[in-house]
């Protein structure tokens, strides 16, 4: 158990939180959620003691072992894989390295046994004696094979790094966990394998993540970072979101009986009831979420930028063709004869193991690239729009975010009063419109590309991880505008519920071959067998 009392964090010229208290208990998943800027990371390191907080202080419970996911890919180069995993409990490793220094002195003192003996039973309570073949299964888990335990972490891939440190916070049974972002960098099948760790986890877990799927099935409580305050709702990421909109818009309708909002609460808590996870806290959760009332729930401060796409024109019958499309890129072959065609109405995501792969595929078929070999072919009626993975190169300039807009409006958009309520749809309201595209933070570049492909009107979105940089808020308003477009979209995302909730067609790319499925969802396609076989790769990612 994790015991924050009356924490505060006052920088010079705002406070980031104030007079915390939360007792964060075992047997439950936490969900850190706020907006960007809000303090979700700031707050782990405050709970994991590399920030001191300006009041208030933070508990373990006696005898408690916190572990943290590292950042940093590159402290552990000098250890091997197995090593990396085992210094996750500190005090083992130390007794390790102890007790294997004492056994390998030359001159054997009667001190040394006494203390060798100390060590060792040290080492058993530890259940050091476990301690390989527990790093073992977790990097095995994690498809980090065998093969790689003994090598030298400096050997390992960048994605292979970050498993290696993630199983290193997992390692010997925390009773705190804190991580940050845990699916980045993860395939498939890790993602799916951290899930249902989790699940079966019997201490407390407090995890930051943009992935709402991974929310959804993990969480067993969320912890809302608004107002400045932290407060907890018990249930998942989706009854949270919802609780929070219901509460907001009852609130709005001061007119309505209050009978009638009570009544439609608890018409929404038994719904959610009803549906709860499988998991092991299942039922315990089913008889929390029955307890809350309409004073439990408050409207959030947060604020959801408007995303909806209008196409000028509908789509002939040709869409995409793409014929024996074949680019290497130095001397490495990424795409091999790819061929494929795409029909009005189809809203595809592109998957691969890498994702050099779809983004060398999206450059070809906007024009961006050139291929060595085959052909792209777009249908005569359509015009597409596309957000590139790194769209960097659109803000090299000092234009302001007004100006910069201004050059994708038409003349009858050409207009002050118009941009300016189209900007502050998009979260960028009052003097912000002034502020130089240049220095503009990662999701404020996204939205400033999203407001240009709506000003575009067109009837194909070509979209390049468009998720990458965004909050959960704006990622949802991207989600309902995608989901409500009457155009064609070609798009690739690690989001699971992004590409669920929004494609009816899967293609899949890997050194096997490519999987094409139409009319399936995400869903379908992961657990069809013939997919898994045929793309081996894309679900271990080795």
């Amino acid at each position: 158990m994790i015991t924050v009392s009356d924490v505060s964090l006052q920088f010079p010229d705002r406070k980031l939180f104030d007079d915390v208290n939360i007792k964060f208990t075992p047997g439950n998943c936490y969900g850190l959620i706020g907006a960007n800027g809000a303090g979700k990371s700031t707050f782990l390191k405050i709970l994991s003691g590399e920030i001191q907080p300006s009041t208030g202080n933070v508990t373990l419970g006696p005898n408690e072992r916190m572990a943290v996911l590292k950042q940093n890919h590159f402290d552990f180069e000098d250890y091997t894989v197995l090593q990396t995993v085992i210094m996750g409990h500190e005090r083992l490793y130390q007794v390790m390295q102890e007790k294997d220094a004492i056994y390998m002195k030359e001159d054997f003192s009667d001190e040394d046994g006494i203390k060798a003996a100390e060590l060792e039973g040290e080492f058993a309570e530890l259940d050091g004696w476990e301690a390989e073949p527990e790093a073992a299964v977790l990097l095995q888990g994690l498809n980090i094979p065998e093969g790689l335990h003994q090598q030298k972490m400096s050997e390992l891939t960048a994605g292979q790094k970050i498993k290696v440190l993630l199983a290193q916070s997992l390692f010997g049974k925390p009773d705190v966990l804190l991580l940050d972002e845990p699916t980045n960098g993860l395939d498939i099948q890790s993602i799916n394998w951290l899930e249902e760790f989790l699940i079966n986890f019997d201490n407390t877990v407090i995890v930051v993540s943009h992935d709402r799927h991974f929310l959804n099935k993990v969480c067993t409580h969320m912890a809302d970072l608004d107002f400045g305050k932290i407060k907890l709702y018990v249930g998942n990421y989706d009854f949270w979101l919802e609780s929070s909109q219901l509460a907001a818009k009852l609130q709005s309708q001061q007119n309505a009986k209050k009978e009638e909002q009570v009544k439609e609460l608890q018409d929404f808590i038994a719904r959610f009831s009803a549906n709860a996870s499988k998991s092991k806290q299942a039922t315990s959760r089913k008889k929390m979420l029955e307890k809350i009332t309409i004073d439990d729930i408050q409207p959030s401060s947060r604020r959801y930028p408007f995303v909806a796409f209008k196409p000028e024109r509908e789509i002939g019958n040709d869409l995409l063709q793409v014929d024996d499309v074949s680019v290497t890129i130095d001397g490495k072959k990424i795409l091999d004869n790819i061929s494929f065609t795409l029909n009005k109405d189809d809203k595809v995501a592109f998957v691969a193991e890498n994702d050099l792969v779809t983004t060398t595929l999206f450059k070809v078929i906007m024009g961006d690239l050139t291929p060595d070999r085959g052909t792209v072919r777009w249908g005569v009626t359509t015009s597409q729009a596309y957000l590139p993975k790194d769209p960097s190169k659109e803000f090299d300039t000092n234009l302001t975010i007004l100006d910069w807009l201004r050059q994708y409006a038409s003349k009858e958009e050409d207009d002050n009063t118009f941009l300016r309520s189209f900007l502050g749809r998009m979260l960028f309201s009052g003097d912000e419109v002034l502020k130089p595209v240049n220095v503009l933070s990662g999701g404020e570049k996204v939205r400033c590309m999203l407001s240009k492909l709506m000003l575009a009107k067109s009837n194909v979105l070509v979209l390049d991880d468009p998720t990458n940089h965004l909050d959960l808020e704006s990622i949802s308003a991207l989600n309902d505008g995608l989901m409500a477009y009457k155009g064609s979209l070609l798009f690739a995302s690690h989001d699971h519920q992004f590409i669920q909730t929004i494609a009816n067609r899967i293609i899949a790319i890997s050194d096997s071959g490519l999987v094409d499925r139409a009319e399936t969802t995400y869903d379908e396609f992961l657990e069809n067998p013939d997919v898994q076989q045929k793309m081996k790769h894309l679900f271990t990612g080795n």
